[in-house]
């Protein structure tokens, strides 16, 4: 079974037993998550769920597995002509979770 989820403005494809990385959420590992806002429920028969916008009754539950931080993104920004260069790097902070269980 698998599930389309939005979790503060990003979407998510998951399935069961995915280890998925997120935007950053406060908690230990092994906290408890539960995304109630579910765009679609798919099952591996074909048949599938939208929601208009969210599939009413229908919830993931995920579990917290780390805190970690994404890729390094490197940003570099000059102007011409003026002897102006700088060099600015990035690191997201990220959650990885588990996905325990999707309930239509």
């Amino acid at each position: 079974m698998f599930a389309i989820i939005d979790d503060r403005g990003r979407q998510h494809l998951v399935e069961e037993g995915q280890k998925v990385y997120i935007d950053r959420y406060e908690g230990e590992p092994g906290t408890q998550i539960v995304f109630d806002r579910v765009l679609l429920v798919g099952g591996r028969d074909g048949g599938a769920t939208v929601g208009q916008p969210v599939v009413s009754g229908a919830q993931v539950t995920a579990e917290v597995v780390a805190q970690k931080k994404g890729p390094k993104i490197h940003v570099q920004t000059y102007k011409r002509r003026k002897n102006y260069k700088r060099h600015i790097g990035h690191r997201q902070q990220m959650t990885e979770v588990a996905i325990k269980t999707i309930t239509a």
